[in-house]
């Protein structure tokens, strides 16, 4: 795993695509604070720009060091959830414009997964996650349903984990700084 890990950080570190595992989906990542990098993933998905992606952390110091201003209510919603969930957050900074909602938001995940929560430690910056395929076709459930458009427009795939089936994407919340919750996809 380590040899993956540090692999990988030196595509990221160079502003290049990954093709990783996480603890949904497979995903196309990124520098979540790299503009050039986060306008090749929307490139490579076909993606308008207008459209967010997610992005991960491994832990919640690194989520606090982004959204400044965490409702209280979010943090026991990051430790009772029973599977990946991924929350909308208000006034993000220290992150790609291009990545940031037109309404000022930002979607971010704590990995659970011990493979990205290495990674994106290592790295020291959030990662771009968004499903490996075009924008509109299907969400691959594994590894061998990821298209060769995207098998070969990124610059590095992880090899770990290619095996898993099933995976399904994270629910998706919204916690407006003033802790109201709004279900976004479950």
């Amino acid at each position: 795993m380590q040899d993956e890990i540090n692999n990988a950080v030196t595509v990221l570190r160079e502003g290049g695509l990954l093709l990783y595992p996480t603890d949904t989906v497979w995903g196309i990542g990124c520098d979540a604070t790299n503009a050039e990098a986060v306008a090749k993933v929307y490139a490579l998905k076909k993606r308008p720009d207008a459209k967010a992606l997610i992005c991960l952390v491994p832990d919640v110091p690194m989520l606090e060091k982004y959204i400044p201003e965490i409702a209280d209510v979010t943090y026991d919603v990051i430790d009772l959830a029973t599977r990946p969930t991924t929350i909308i957050y208000d006034n993000p900074v220290g992150i790609a414009p291009n990545l940031v909602a037109p309404d000022n938001t930002l979607a971010i995940r704590v990995a659970s997964d011990t493979f990205c929560q290495r990674l994106i430690r290592k790295f020291g910056k959030p990662l771009v996650s968004t499903s490996a395929n075009i924008s509109g076709a299907p969400t691959p459930q594994s590894y061998a349903e990821i298209s060769d458009e995207i098998l070969k427009g990124v610059d590095y795939v992880v090899n770990l984990h290619r095996e898993n089936k099933g995976g399904k994407p994270s629910s998706i919340i919204k916690i407006s700084k003033d802790g109201v919750v709004k279900i976004i996809r479950k």
